[in-house]
């Protein structure tokens, strides 16, 4: 694909400097690289528009992108490795936020923030400082991390014109207070200061001790004739009656507005407003074609290499190629210029993209003029400073046949749909014009370190496919990853173990159960059997969770579409947080957080996943899953942990709720749930979490392993497709269903446990944890313990077959008994000793 621009004859200065006398002169590149504009500001006239910024011209987003990452090249070269690793890169608001970030990526090694004109309620601001010649002067530094600005590597500060140097020192003196360093390297796609402001920059850096070295695309000055601002002002005066609007369309838009799906990594930023790391790029390097391929989708763009193939294979000329535009908004400028350069390379299209801004300028229809339309609309985030105009330059007039409009969350409103709002402003003068949601990321200054005086440094969720077998999108793990250590061992020595108190169960795991190709053939026909019938339980418990969540928590925060965070407990309920993302995404469109979490009976959640989830989240979005409910033990183990930790809410959503211990349930059937009939191989290919003293230290996750040989019997997926086919299917159902449900009263019976204390005296064995009723609870019984025997409700049918297939395997009786509430329930052996078959330990002979 072509990176280059066709440049225009006629330079798009021309217009200002006739009528004004102002010249540029310096390096070759400069006209191809500035034009000029007026703007209505008592401060300086004149504005340098950039033809490589993608803010006022669109421009291929290649070519944008490219200009700053060489030149974060360039630095990474100036500065070597080991002190690009040291440094931090700062960018400025709201012209130069997506140059700075792809400065970082340039430079690679450091992380990234810029500065930013929308406070952020509960962030303490680490700086700030004035932009004297801006509109909009003020700018604030809001890392999440209060240490990103503390350390003494190089600060590398981007903007993208370096005219008179007041905002780099007013910057380097208000932060060189707090975070004193020896070293600043200055980054701008021109350097246009005269030579006064030169050495008044070269004295200031000897005043502070430092060194300060300077990277620029190309280098000159601005010629400005005395009464220059005199002059622009009254120019701008004489033609602001024709400001170059254009006409809207009579009778309203004329194009399509649509909504696409990005499907946002999530936990990657949508900017550096709060900072952004080499990890997170790495995130959405991986993401971003898929999201071009959404974006290309809802276009219906044909691809790049369907189309080379498709003349090569016919000989015939090139086609007219679409010509869509990327629109960003104000300081949202680095996620949709990534996803205009993944545009560019997987659609047949001529791609272009520039933001929309805060800044006023004069727009004449001149070729000599670098601004000829604009567009205005009012402010659609609910700015700090109050209402007032923005705008859209070059858009109007450009021949674009689609535009895709990208915004965060926080600026989705009611007044960006508006009639006089920028969507209606685009569909007038395009006949396709798509919305693209970045959600807004929210820093997380709750968190609370487990140790007084002390920050533990949590690390990032684990995810497919360096560690399960799902996609990254669909379950963040708050595990570490245990794939290394030797945890196994065979089932009769850990219940030996665990029953004489020797050892817990989360201390080691079972040898994985390898079914017969009888009992796969067998999970296959209740999986078809059953499919529907979990579908329609996803679509209702999730349809509960979603009308519940923020009435019930009492919102807090000021995100205006707030979501819940599914938070399963690994690993049974990570199967049904992954379907009931599925849900929210396939009926709603909405992408909900998804993260698993350890629990371990005994011992209480994992305090650490508790913490990460302060972080990053609202505790008060936080709604706990898991499959189903037994006696409801983990419910209790739940409730009492989540008490030290405030905001969060021990209320379990599951899919089956047997028991009748929870509120938030699909439904309250003993049912087979196919992903209980095996192990690992339909839960990612992750084992049981582990909790052992000398591989879980104090600011350590909770441990799993990742069975990565067992690739090949994983149905993991295939159980979670199978599901989600049915979602069509059963959604009338399901809508029924949690009406009825939501109006009913759903206060927990406990009826389970109430069975399982009778059941444990009945039979001798006064332990309820040995105990497990339900369906589910029967098969892990059969997978992973030493089993004494069943009991199955007299005329259960196919959803037992499994469990009868089992018992058979393990030589374990299956007795028929009435008035049980549940299906079945399986009975650990009590006392347990090598070859004991009695409830005393002693081997008697089974009946």
């Amino acid at each position: 694909m072509t990176r280059k621009e066709n440049v225009d004859v006629v330079w798009s200065g021309t217009w200002v400097a006739e009528r004004l006398g102002v010249g540029l002169r310096g390096d070759e590149q400069l006209p191809a690289l500035l034009g000029l504009a007026l703007r209505r500001n008592p401060k300086r006239a004149h504005l340098l528009v950039s033809n490589v910024l993608g803010k006022h011209v669109p421009q291929a987003p290649s070519v944008v992108y490219d200009a700053g990452y060489g030149l974060g090249e360039r630095v990474r070269k100036l500065l070597g490795d080991e002190e690009a690793a040291r440094a931090v890169v700062l960018g400025y608001a709201e012209t130069a936020t997506g140059l700075g970030h792809s400065v970082a990526d340039g430079v690679a090694l450091a992380p990234y923030l810029h500065s930013t004109r929308r406070p952020v309620e509960g962030v303490e601001p680490a700086g700030g400082f004035e932009e004297s010649h801006s509109h909009a002067t003020s700018h604030l530094l809001l890392p999440e991390d209060p240490d990103l600005l503390a350390g003494e590597g190089p600060l590398i500060l981007v903007d993208d014109e370096f005219s008179t140097g007041n905002t780099v020192l007013n910057t380097i003196r208000d932060l060189h207070e707090r975070y004193p360093r020896d070293r600043y390297v200055i980054v701008a796609l021109v350097d246009m200061r005269t030579e006064q402001d030169r050495a008044r920059l070269e004295s200031f850096a000897r005043e502070i001790g430092a060194r300060v070295d300077l990277v620029p695309l190309a280098s000159g000055t601005v010629s400005l004739p005395e009464g220059v601002l005199e002059k622009g002002q009254a120019l701008v005066a004489q033609y602001e009656a024709r400001t170059g609007e254009a006409p809207k369309t009579p009778g309203g838009p004329s194009g399509q507005v649509r909504r696409v799906e990005l499907e946002w990594p999530e936990g990657v930023p949508d900017g550096g407003r709060h900072g952004f790391t080499p990890e997170h790029r790495d995130r959405l390097d991986a993401e971003a074609p898929a999201m071009a391929h959404r974006i290309a989708r809802a276009l219906d763009l044909p691809s790049a290499s369907e189309a080379g193939a498709s003349e090569a294979a016919d000989g015939a000329a090139a086609r007219p190629r679409p010509r869509v535009l990327v629109l960003g908004f104000e300081e949202l400028m680095y996620a949709p210029l990534r996803l205009g350069t993944a545009l560019e390379r997987i659609a047949d299209a001529e791609v272009r993209y520039s933001t929309t801004t805060r800044s006023p300028v004069l727009a004449v229809d001149d070729p000599g003029y670098a601004i000829r339309t604009r567009l205005v609309f009012p402010a659609h985030d609910d700015p700090a400073d109050g209402p007032g105009e923005r705008y859209a330059y070059n858009v109007a007039g450009g021949g674009f046949d689609a535009v895709v409009a990208v915004v965060d969350s926080v600026a989705d409103t009611p007044r960006l749909h508006a009639p006089d709002g920028l969507l209606a402003q685009l569909a007038a003068h395009t006949p396709h014009v798509v919305l693209a949601v970045v959600p807004s990321y929210t820093p997380h200054t709750s968190y609370t370190p487990h140790t007084p005086g002390r920050v533990s440094m949590l690390p990032e969720p684990l995810r497919g496919p360096a560690f399960s077998s799902y996609a990254p999108d669909e379950v963040g793990w708050l595990l570490q990853d245990l794939s290394d250590a030797a945890l196994e061992a065979p089932t009769e020595e850990r219940e030996e173990a665990i029953q004489s108190g020797g050892a817990h169960y989360a201390e080691s795991l079972p040898v994985e159960y390898q079914p017969s190709a009888e009992y796969q053939q067998l999970f296959k026909a209740a999986l078809d059997t059953s499919a529907a019938r979990i579908a329609r339980a996803v679509g209702t418990v999730t349809e509960t969770v979603l009308a519940e969540v923020p009435l019930r928590r009492g919102r807090r925060g000021t995100d205006p579409h707030p979501r819940p965070v599914l938070v399963s407990l690994a690993r049974a309920g990570t199967p049904v947080g992954v379907l009931m993302r599925r849900w929210a995404r396939h009926r709603h469109g909405i992408d909900l957080p998804h993260y698993a979490v350890s629990i371990v009976r005994g011992r209480g959640i994992d305090a650490n996943a508790l913490r990460w989830l302060q972080q990053h989240h609202d505790p008060a979005d936080v709604v706990f899953v898991d499959g189903w409910t037994g006696k409801g033990a983990i419910t209790r183990e739940l409730a009492t942990a989540v008490a030290e930790f405030e905001g969060f809410d021990p209320e379990i959503a599951v899919l089956a709720d047997p028991g009748g211990c929870v509120r938030t349930y699909g439904t309250r059937e003993d049912f087979l749930i196919p992903s209980a009939c095996l192990n690992s191989t339909v839960s990612g290919l992750i084992s049981r979490t582990v909790l052992r003293s000398d591989l879980v230290g104090p600011d350590d996750f909770h441990g799993a392993k990742f069975y990565r040989e067992l690739a090949d019997a994983d149905v993991s997926n295939h159980f979670l497709d199978t599901v989600a086919a049915r979602f069509d299917e059963v959604a009338g159902a399901v809508d029924a269903e949690a009406k009825e449900l939501l109006a009913a009263d759903r206060a927990p019976t406990w009826e389970g446990w109430a069975a399982v204390e009778r059941i444990s005296e009945e039979y001798g064995i006064h332990d309820v944890n040995l105990v497990k009723p339900g369906v589910g609870e029967t098969t892990r019984v059969l997978l992973r313990r030493v089993p004494w025997k069943i009991l199955a409700k007299r005329g259960a049918g196919a959803d037992l077959d499994h469990v009868r297939l089992l018992a058979e395997h393990r030589g374990v009786p299956v007795e028929e008994v009435d008035e049980l509430p549940y299906s079945c329930v399986g009975l650990i052996h009590p006392q347990y000793t090598r070859g004991a078959t009695g409830a005393d330990g002693k081997a008697v002979t089974t009946p």
